[in-house]
């Protein structure tokens, strides 16, 4: 009997977001009553709120919206790796010893805990040679539980810039705790949102 793992975070009141964006806000729109047979409630977040895949519209003035990229990248095999030790930024020398020769798809953990209560500014992100290491080895997504890829600073992305030349996808802000490295089936495929840059996601891990 294979065992899912929800790798996904709560959207919630109070769900910490990227300084300066947008709030998770939700509330009821009609209500069951004896005048009303449903409810229905009604929600505003941003596109990049909680477990997300960044489209490529995203950094790239030119890129795909998430409602046209292909969704084969996003369900599959993969690789999850621990990270934890990396300092700043994850290098190609944090991973290689438990990369495989060949993969489609890896994911990073970079938290010994993830911070659901409160934004972590200094978390660490991915140095452009590592996207370079496993887009050599066959990968067609890079997936973190930080909230980027490149640190909070970055005005250059250049970890967002190696996905695009590579053309992978990326899943952000992933909940890894208690799910043990080792290979899994992935499936997160984000919503079909029209001309959007992203799109929040329901993630899980397949044991295989």
């Amino acid at each position: 009997m294979s065992r899912i793992w929800d790798i996904s975070q709560t959207l919630r009141h109070g769900l910490p977001v990227w300084p300066g964006d947008t709030a998770y806000e939700a509330d009821p729109h009609w209500v069951l009553d004896d005048g009303c047979p449903v409810n229905v409630g009604r929600f505003r977040l941003s596109t990049h709120s909680g477990t997300h895949a960044d489209a490529p519209l995203h950094y790239d003035a030119d890129g795909q919206g998430i409602a046209e990229v292909a969704l084969d990248a996003y369900i599959g095999r993969c690789v999850l790796i621990d990270a934890v030790s990396a300092t700043g930024r994850v290098r190609p020398v944090d991973i290689v010893a438990q990369l495989p020769e060949r993969v489609e798809r890896v994911l990073l953990r970079t938290f010994d805990v993830f911070p659901h209560e409160r934004w972590v500014e200094d978390f660490t992100a991915v140095a452009a040679e590592t996207i370079e290491l496993i887009a050599a080895r066959g990968a067609r997504l890079i997936g973190i539980d930080s909230p980027s890829l490149d640190p909070q600073t970055s005005k250059t992305l250049d970890a967002h810039r190696a996905v695009r030349r590579n053309r992978m996808a990326i899943l952000e802000g992933l909940v890894l705790d208690g799910v043990p490295a080792g290979h899994y089936e992935l499936i997160a495929p984000p919503l079909k949102l029209d001309n959007l840059d992203a799109s929040p996601v329901r993630a899980l891990l397949r044991s295989i």
